[in-house]
């Protein structure tokens, strides 16, 4: 059997103090005011040996679990999913193992992990929120457990939060198909009362408000039945008194949905109608008409929820953090108007 490589076998390897390799092992160079050579130096041999921390006695000595509950309303959704890899990444530069679950967008399945997880003693959570998780979240706070919501937010709950600002990039999306010319301009969104889709559906209105661009065309279907209901609803959107040329979807979700049943019907994109979607899918590659799209910034938002978590975990007495994040729209050919 292989003897286990402690910090002293480190130590002796770099050739510095053992106290040393504590500190940069430990994410506290910092505070030893120890040199970003060494620091790097000393975690490449680590690596290179194979070393394995203790993580029962390193528990027991800080009273930490070193593990982060994370609760995601779809896992099965690659924005969620690009999030979660995010967080796996950021939370490992803390020494920290992240245990996930999917809500699939129900309370009751929410309450159900936190439950587990608060039984597996993680010293936090980053959570997507469901509808009607209120409660949920008022019991963390009475609980003093550290957590950040992600994506979500409940405005009347003060709590940390890292969200893209939805309005803003709704907004910017919904105005570039009036400034490229499109005249009657469809979206299609959940129904629901969560505050990221009230603001994308709030940030499409405006722009049609502000440039009296004619009534908003809005659909919304339920999360249970989105692939059955989005074509109902499109019909009602391309046979209505008020025929449109242009659809915006409020998740990548519902552009697949809703893309495929374009397909089914022989409608061109952008030819019949123009299409802009709500964050980015790797399924769009494959569809024949390159498609615009939000960008939302996933990576930073990943990175700044585990950061605020941590800092939250080590500082409870930390006030809260709200952030927004700008998003980046991406223009491909799916809402450039047809020149015939």
């Amino acid at each position: 059997m292989n003897k286990k490589v402690s910090l002293k076998d480190i130590a002796k390897a770099v050739g510095v103090s053992t106290a040393l390799v504590s500190y940069v092992l430990n994410n506290k160079e910092k505070e030893a005011r120890v040199g970003k050579e060494i620091a790097e130096v000393i975690r490449k041999k680590a690596a290179e040996m194979n070393y394995q921390p203790n993580q029962l006695a390193k528990s027991l000595k800080s009273g930490k679990s070193f593990t982060i509950g994370l609760i995601l309303a779809d896992i099965s959704n690659p924005f969620f999913a690009n999030i979660a890899r995010t967080i796996e990444d950021e939370a490992k530069k803390y020494n920290y193992t992240v245990i996930f679950g999917s809500s699939d967008e129900n309370a009751e399945k929410s309450q159900d992990l936190i439950d587990v997880l608060i039984k597996r003693q993680v010293d936090g959570f980053i959570i997507a929120p469901t509808e009607r998780a209120e409660a949920q979240i008022e019991n963390l706070k009475k609980a003093h457990i550290p957590f950040v919501l992600i994506d979500r937010y409940f405005p009347k709950i003060q709590t940390n939060y890292v969200i893209t600002d939805n309005f803003g990039a709704a907004y910017q999306a919904t105005q570039h198909l009036i400034e490229t010319g499109f005249g009657a301009i469809g979206m299609i969104a959940y129904k629901n009362g969560l505050i990221h889709m009230k603001e994308r559906v709030r940030g499409y209105k405006q722009a049609l408000k502000d440039a009296a661009h004619g009534k908003s065309s809005l659909k919304e279907v339920t999360y249970e039945m989105a692939s059955e209901e989005i074509q109902d609803k499109i019909d009602e959107l391309i046979n209505g008194k008020q025929k449109i040329d242009a659809l915006f979807f409020a998740t990548n979700t519902l552009s697949i949905h809703g893309l495929k049943y374009l397909n089914s019907k022989r409608l061109k994109v952008p030819d019949d109608v123009a299409i802009v979607c709500f964050d980015e899918c790797d399924a769009f590659d494959f569809f024949y008409c390159p498609l615009t799209y939000v960008k939302q910034p996933l990576i930073q938002v990943g990175q700044r929820a585990v950061n605020i978590l941590i800092d939250k975990i080590n500082h409870p007495e930390k006030a809260e953090e709200q952030v927004s994040l700008a998003s980046d729209f991406v223009i491909k050919r799916s809402s450039i108007k047809p020149t015939n």
